[in-house]
C-alpha cells in the first residue's frame, strides 16, 4: 500500500491514549486495554530514540507492514514492552512522551510506522528536529501542548487550528495540506530552473525563486550568511526571517542511500505518476554504504530480512539507473578481490567531504550525519524521506532557521585525547543534557581550532547530531584548503564573506579548554551519560571493540589505530582472549592510505577483522554488532542508543582508548595502559 498523507479526524474525543511510562508494566496494562490518567502512568519515557521507535533491521520496510513494528524496540528498563503489531492492534491515537523525542537518525520510518500503527498525535515536552519535521511532512501531528491531553479527557473536540497552535506559518501550511508532497505540488509545481524555481514566476502565492538577499543589516554568523545565499522565495516564508520560521533553500548537492530511495521513489510515484523527472540530477549523488555486510547482520539474518535488503538494495539501483544518478557503491570482500582499483565508495557523508561539498555550499543528504561536511565551511544537514523527494522534484529544501551556538576552543587536545573526547564532554554538559541545543547551529571556533585538522573537525560537526544541533560549522582556512587539495587536487576558493562577522549573535556561548580534557567515555544507551574514563568507578570488562563508522573511519583515526597496536605489538601484547577486534573503513581512500602505510599488517598480525567501508555495526547492519544482551562492546561510533549496534551494551570511545582497551579486555585509557606495561 502507497504512503498516505491523510488528514486525521477531528473528532479526538474519542482518540485512545498511550503514555509511554518509564515502567514497562504500565504499557503493558494501557496495551491491554486499561485507560490510565497522566499521574497514574508515572514518569515518562525521555530520549525516546528513532533506533527504538524503529529498529534499523525492519527498515527494509517502507508499506503498509511498517505500521506493525512501531515501537518494537522501545527499552523501559531492561524490557521491550511493545511487540510487533501491538501498538496497531491496540488502537491508540495519541502517544506521550518526555523529553527529546525522536532523538536518532534522520530515518522517517518513525513516524511513518507511527501513524501507519493508527497513532494520529504525539505529545512530548520536546522533540528533536528531524524527528518533527519528518512527522509534518506526513500530516502526523506533534505538539508539545500537555493541555489538549486535558481537553480531549474532558471530551472535548480539537480542531485543526488546536493541532497546529503555536507552529510557525510554513509547518502549519504543511501539515494544513496533509504534508509536504502535497504542498509542494500545490505552491512548488513546475520548478525546473536552477536559477529560480516555479514555472510561473509572477505568482509569489505559487511557485518559489532564488532569492538576491543574503545581505542584513547587521552581523551575521557564517551559517546565516551561506543559508541566505541559497534562500528561496516561496509561500509561508517570511521575506526577512527570524529564528524559528521555515523556509527553503537551494542545496549544491543532494544525496540518498538504499535506505531511503526505494521509498522515496514510492512516494514520488504515488505523488506525480510514474514518469516525473528530477531538478537538476548532475547535484544528486547515490550511496549504497549500508548493507554490504547484511548477510552477515546477526539482526537482520535472525529476522529472516536478508531478501528484504536485497530487493531495497535493487530498488536504489534501478532508481538511479532510471535517472541517470552517479552513485558510489561498496565492493563486497569478494568483488574488491576482483576490483581494478577504481571503485570509490564509503560512507555517504564521509564520501561527500571527501570529494564533494566545498566552503559556502549548502550539503543536504538522508542521514543525521550529513553535518559531517561543516567541517569544510559549508551548511551540511540531514533530512527525511519525504524532504528529500520533495527536492529531488522541485530542487526546493525545507528548513527551520535555527540559532546559533559559539564553541569556542582554547588550548591544545593533550597527547591521546582526541575530538571525540571533546565531543562526549560537551555531551555531557548540563546544557546539552537538557536539550538546549535540540536545533541550533554549533559554530567551532577560538583559537583551538587551528590545532584540529580537518578530520578531526569532521567529528566535532558530525557528533551535532548526538548534541540535537541542526548542524555544525567551521570557518574555512588554510587547514580546509590543505585537506581538499590533499584529497581531491582540487584548489579551493576562500572568499571574504566566508567567517563570521565581528558582533554577530549567537544564542548561547560554550567555551573549552582543551588542555583540560582528558580520554572520555559514555555509558550504554546514551551519548549524553559521559564521563573521564579516570572517574569510572568500577571496572568493565569487554567482548567486542569495534573502530570504524562515518566518525571514526577517517585516516587519522586509522593512526590511531595502528600506532596502539604497533605499540602493543612491540610490547609482546596480544588482543585480551574473548575480545572480537573489528576495524571499518570509513570510505576506499581511507582503505588505500593504510594500505600504502603498512596498516593492515600490523591489524592481521593481531588477528583484527577488517572490513570494507560501510556502516556496518553501527547501524546494526553488519560484522561487530553484538549477538547476546550480555556482550559489552567499547566501540568509536557516535551513539549507542538501545539496540543500536545489538542487543548488547555499547560504551562509545575515542579510538585509541577502544583499542587500549581491546588490548587489555577492559576500558581503559591508551596512557593508562602504557603506564600498566612499564610499571
Amino acid at each position: 500500500m502507497p504512503l498516505g498523507h491523510d488528514h486525521p479526524p477531528m473528532n479526538t474525543c474519542h482518540w485512545k491514549i498511550l503514555y509511554l511510562s518509564q515502567d514497562p508494566a504500565l504499557i503493558r496494562t494501557q496495551l491491554a486495554g486499561e485507560t490510565l490518567t497522566r499521574e497514574q502512568a508515572g514518569p515518562l519515557r525521555d530520549d525516546v530514540s528513532t533506533d527504538e521507535i524503529t529498529p534499523v533491521h525492519i527498515m527494509s520496510h517502507y508499506d503498509d507492514s511498517l505500521g506493525d513494528f512501531a515501537h518494537t524496540g522501545l527499552r523501559c528498563g531492561h524490557d521491550n514492552p511493545i511487540e510487533r503489531r501491538a501498538l496497531r492492534q491496540a488502537g491508540f491515537a495519541v502517544l506521550v512522551g518526555g523529553r527529546r523525542y525522536g532523538k536518532g537518525s534522520s530515518r522517517e520510518h518513525s513516524p511513518t510506522a507511527e501513524k501507519l500503527a493508527g497513532v494520529q498525535l504525539v505529545i512530548a515536552e520536546s522533540f528533536e528536529r528531524i524527528y518533527r519535521q519528518n512527522a509534518d511532512n506526513i500530516g502526523l501531528f506533534t505538539s508539545t501542548d500537555f493541555g489538549l491531553l486535558d481537553r480531549m479527557e474532558r471530551g472535548e473536540a480539537l480542531t485543526l487550528a488546536d493541532l497546529v497552535q503555536g507552529r510557525e506559518a510554513l509547518a502549519a501550511s504543511v501539515l494544513e495540506a496533509g504534508g509536504l508532497l502535497r504542498w509542494g505540488q500545490r505552491f512548488l509545481a513546475g520548478a525546473h530552473s536552477p536559477t529560480g524555481l516555479g514555472s510561473n514566476r509572477q505568482d509569489s502565492r505559487r511557485s518559489a525563486e532564488v532569492t538576491t538577499a543574503g545581505n542584513s543589516s547587521g552581523p551575521q554568523t557564517l551559517f546565516e550568511k551561506i543559508l541566505m545565499r541559497h534562500r528561496l522565495t516561496a509561500p509561508h516564508t517570511p521575506e526577512q526571517p527570524q529564528p524559528g520560521d521555515g523556509l527553503f533553500v537551494q542545496a549544491d548537492w543532494r544525496f540518498i542511500h538504499e535506505y531511503y530511495t526505494g521509498m522515496a521513489d514510492t512516494l514520488m510515484r504515488g505523488a506525480l505518476g510514474e514518469h516525473f523527472t528530477l531538478q537538476r540530477p548532475e547535484q544528486v549523488v547515490v550511496f549504497e554504504d549500508h548493507t554490504s555486510y547484511v548477510d552477515e547482520s546477526p539482526a537482520h539474518v535472525r529476522g529472516g530480512l536478508i531478501a528484504n535488503m536485497h530487493a531495497m538494495r535493487q530498488a536504489q539501483r534501478n532508481f538511479a539507473a532510471r535517472h541517470g544518478l552517479r552513485m558510489h557503491r561498496t565492493l563486497t570482500e569478494a568483488e574488491v578481490l576482483l576490483d581494478d582499483g577504481r571503485n570509490v565508495a564509503g560512507i555517504s557523508h564521509a564520501m561527500v567531504a571527501e570529494h564533494y561539498a566545498l566552503p559556502g555550499q549548502v550539503v543536504v543528504g538522508t542521514d543525521s550525519h550529513t553535518p559531517h561536511s561543516g567541517a569544510l565551511g559549508c551548511v551540511a544537514f540531514g533530512v527525511g524521506t519525504t524532504d528529500m523527494a520533495n527536492a529531488f522534484v522541485t530542487g526546493a529544501v525545507r528548513v527551520t532557521l535555527p540559532e546559533c551556538v559559539r564553541v569556542s576552543l582554547q588550548g591544545q587536545l593533550p597527547e591521546g585525547v582526541t575530538a571525540k573526547d571533546l565531543m562526549l564532554h560537551l555531551l555531557a554538559t548540563p546544557y546539552i543534557r537538557s536539550g538546549s541545543g535540540v536545533g541550533k547551529v554549533f559554530e567551532f571556533a577560538g583559537e583551538g581550532i587551528a590545532h584540529l585538522s580537518t578530520d578531526e573537525r569532521a567529528t566535532l560537526t558530525n557528533m551535532c547530531a548526538e548534541l540535537g544541533g541542526l548542524t555544525g560549522i567551521v570557518a574555512p582556512d588554510a587547514e580546509t584548503l590543505r585537506f581538499i587539495r590533499e584529497r581531491r587536487g582540487v584548489d579551493a576558493v576562500i572568499k571574504d564573506w566566508m567567517q563570521s562577522d565581528d558582533g554577530a549573535h549567537y544564542a548561547h556561548h560554550m567555551a573549552v579548554n582543551l588542555s583540560t580534557l582528558s580520554p572520555m567515555v559514555a555509558r550504554p544507551d546514551d551519548p549524553g551519560q559521559g564521563l573521564a574514563l579516570a572517574d569510572l568507578p568500577e571496572r568493565v570488562h569487554i567482548d567486542i571493540a569495534y573502530g570504524g563508522s562515518c566518525t571514526a573511519g577517517k585516516r587519522e583515526d586509522f593512526d590511531h589505530y595502528h600506532a596502539v597496536l604497533a605499540w602493543g605489538l612491540a610490547n609482546n601484547l596480544k588482543v585480551a582472549d574473548g575480545v572480537q577486534v573489528f576495524l571499518q573503513y570509513g570510505t576506499t581512500a581511507v582503505r588505500d592510505y593504510c594500505m600504502a602505510q603498512g596498516y593492515d599488517k600490523i591489524f592481521a598480525a593481531l588477528g583484527v577483522r577488517i572490513l570494507q567501508p560501510s556502516c556496518g555495526a553501527c547501524a546494526n547492519c553488519g560484522p561487530g554488532s553484538s549477538t547476546d544482551a550480555a556482550q559489552v562492546t567499547v566501540s568509536a561510533i557516535n551513539r549507542n542508543f538501545p539496540g543500536r549496534s545489538g542487543p548488547g551494551q555499547v560504551w562509545l570511545a575515542s579510538p585509541p582508548t577502544v583499542m587500549a582497551s581491546a588490548l587489555a579486555g577492559e576500558l581503559i585509557s591508551f596512557e593508562d595502559l602504557r603506564q600498566r606495561i612499564s610499571g
